[in-house]
């Protein structure tokens, strides 16, 4: 039997294929509708938590009937201020105040304050209202008779203001406001004012010298005839013994009237509050006779004339009084002890009534 010869058989053997490039395979249908699954439920995601951000900012966060005032400390976080509006009465999340802060910007201009939330403001309004920094104007209302010295203090205490003038002498104080006078007593309008918050307490004082200025100039150009005033601070100073003898508008002019009178005849003015206001600390709350006696530049028993300076912030219808004074015969006036004053033409007349009131009648 012929074998084939080993030369045969290498000659009938086919070549190998050469090597193919290789092919990723492409996904199957199956794995493309997983993908679509998989974005349509992102998408359903996002538009819904888009949606339910969008209902909440619109959800009122607030439904009193009256406002609210909450105050923001200077670098509160956004959710310590949420936790401000929790506490004051409104609803709200704090994660989601503190989200919604930060994606609207608002968490980066906060501004320190007291805000309103006025009933039904949704959380949009809300973040609005804070982003502007909208806050809620202050107010400090300066009384009338008050002295310089109560109306410093209360604006020392005031925590909405800022206080360039504490550890300011009177003199510093004079010429940080612009006032030309050597004394600032009775320099300031008694008034309400208006303020915002963080400003200073200078820009409060010069307001309140400005205004009074101005009142008592018009009040000085509308004067009555033949008033025994060289210049208008000494009819500040009137005004001033004015505001403390009596509060009752129908009063006011007469009293000015008793003054002026008692000026034209060169007698002593013999008004109280002077006397307590020159005794300063030494005032015990109670006048002594020994007080009407101890002389003192305020003391109008044993010095004629007006007191050097004002005693008191006098309000417009002090002024007003003290320029356009009541035409009257008094030369005398007493307390009755019941907020009213009894006149009297003659000193005899008023004895009788000192009499009768310290009897505790009503004279």
């Amino acid at each position: 039997m012929n074998r084939a010869r080993s030369s045969d058989i290498v000659k009938r053997q086919k070549p190998a294929p050469s090597p193919r490039p290789r092919r990723f395979a492409s996904p199957s249908r199956r794995a493309w509708r997983y993908a679509w699954l998989l974005l349509a439920a992102a998408l359903l995601l996002v538009t819904g938590g888009a949606a339910w951000i969008a209902l909440q900012l619109q959800r009122p966060v607030y439904a009193g009937t009256d406002a609210l005032a909450v105050r923001i400390a200077p670098g509160a976080s956004t959710r310590a201020i949420a936790r401000s509006f929790i506490a004051a009465g409104a609803q709200l999340d704090p994660d989601l105040f503190a989200a919604a802060a930060t994606l609207n910007g608002t968490a980066r201009q906060l501004r320190a304050g007291q805000y309103a939330v006025d009933p039904g403001m949704t959380l949009l309004e809300l973040l609005r209202r804070l982003r502007r920094g909208d806050v809620m104007r202050e107010r400090l209302t300066v009384v009338e008779g008050w002295t310089l010295r109560d109306l410093r203090a209360s604006l020392d205490a005031n925590p909405d203001l800022r206080h360039d003038t504490q550890g300011l002498g009177e003199a510093e104080l004079l010429r940080a406001v612009g006032a030309s006078e050597a004394r600032a007593e009775g320099l300031f309008a008694p008034d309400t004012y208006l303020f915002d918050p963080g400003s200073s307490d200078l820009d409060f004082l010069r307001r309140a010298y400005k205004a009074q200025s101005e009142r008592l100039q018009q009040a000085w150009n509308r004067r009555a005839a033949d008033l025994p005033y060289r210049e208008p601070y000494e009819a500040l100073i009137m005004a001033s013994l004015v505001e403390k003898e009596t509060g009752r508008p129908d009063e006011r002019g007469r009293i000015a009237g008793v003054f002026v009178n008692r000026q034209r005849r060169g007698m002593l003015l013999q008004t109280d509050p002077a006397v307590v206001y020159g005794l300063g600390d030494r005032y015990d709350g109670r006048l002594h006779k020994r007080d009407l006696m101890t002389d003192t530049p305020y003391n109008t028993y044993t010095r004629a004339g007006l007191p050097p300076t004002p005693i008191a912030l006098p309000g417009r219808a002090a002024i007003d009084a003290a320029l356009a004074p009541e035409a009257t015969q008094a030369i005398y006036f007493v307390a009755r002890g019941d907020g009213t004053t009894k006149f009297s033409d003659t000193l005899e007349q008023h004895n009788q009534a000192v009499d009768r009131y310290r009897r505790g009648g009503n004279p």
